[in-house]
């Protein structure tokens, strides 16, 4: 399984639909292709609640370690990406929902005064749900019953939802609102950040240099490093090396020979194409064929 993303990593999926704009899905990181799932944005609200193992989950320039019982605020357009941890298998909830959702009409007060002062602030990107928190577990035990309702849809489920996630933006809001001025000032590097992603993705296959992603944002090539670095916890060379090995598992999949897999996702040598597949693989990319290989990635080389 693969996320869906387009050229500027927007999701290309579905969340509902326009009369009930909420996506409410039971996932498996195990599922995804290399136990993972790219960096990707929607205009969508996202809650996660874990439902079995653990899962590591990056929002922006943040990186979370969620365990069973634990869940996840994602705010509407932000950058995310997800993780096995310690090759185990994870199961959770993923609740997506669009801010029309909550305040029906435009430049409503509902929308002016209650959603658009959190959805369109930056800094306030994610929230993990502990659950040492009391009103923490107020919005993972809200989260439970949707998945409740899911399963068993009552007539008036989807006004039954929408009073649900009123409940949970209430207290969204109540946490985010009393916050300091000074954490309220918008963050201006996600553009930036979208932008190299976006160049990234659609030329990684090519011989991409750094000079070439440091010229498409107009910045020095150092000045391109440690701002990547600082915003996404890797390297730019290293999430080059993730979507190329990404790229060439379809490939193979496909029944290509390692040589040409190696070729079309970008590696120049079928050797050190080898070399990167085991060492984010785990396994070569002849026993990933096969299936005798893992076919997890792992993070952090």
């Amino acid at each position: 399984m693969q996320i869906n993303i387009s050229e500027n990593q927007k999701e290309i999926k579905a969340h509902g639909n326009y009369e009930f704009p909420v996506g409410i899905n039971v996932e498996k990181i195990e599922a995804y292709e290399q136990g993972a799932f790219l960096w990707h944005w929607h205009p969508e609200i996202e809650l996660t609640w874990v439902m079995s193992g653990q899962m590591e989950y990056h929002v922006n320039n943040e990186k979370y370690i969620l365990t069973e019982g634990e869940g996840m605020f994602g705010n509407s357009n932000t950058l995310h990406a997800g993780y096995q941890k310690d090759g185990e298998a994870c199961t959770y909830l993923s609740v997506t929902f669009h801010p029309r959702f909550l305040y029906g009409y435009e430049n409503s007060v509902l929308q002016t005064k209650y959603v658009d002062v959190i959805t369109s602030n930056d800094v306030w990107h994610s929230l993990k749900l502990e659950k040492q928190i009391a009103w923490h577990q107020e919005i993972l035990k809200l989260l439970c019953t949707i998945y409740e309702l899911s399963q068993a849809p009552p007539r008036d489920y989807e006004m039954e939802v929408h009073i649900i996630l009123m409940q949970v933006w209430k207290r969204l809001y109540r946490y985010f609102s009393v916050l300091p001025e000074k954490q309220q000032k918008p963050q201006r590097y996600l553009e930036r950040l979208r932008d190299i992603i976006s160049y990234v993705q659609e030329h990684c296959s090519q011989d991409i240099t750094l000079n070439d992603v440091a010229g498409h944002v107009n910045i020095c090539k150092s000045e391109c490093c440690r701002f990547f670095k600082k915003h996404m916890g890797m390297t730019l060379f290293e999430y080059i090396m993730f979507l190329r090995i990404q790229k060439s598992l379809s490939f193979l999949r496909d029944g290509e020979s390692v040589t040409k897999a190696a070729l079309m996702a970008g590696f120049s040598s079928p050797a050190y194409y080898g070399q990167i597949f085991k060492r984010y693989m785990k396994c070569t990319p002849r026993e990933f064929q096969s299936g005798k290989g893992t076919g997890n990635f792992q993070s952090g080389t």
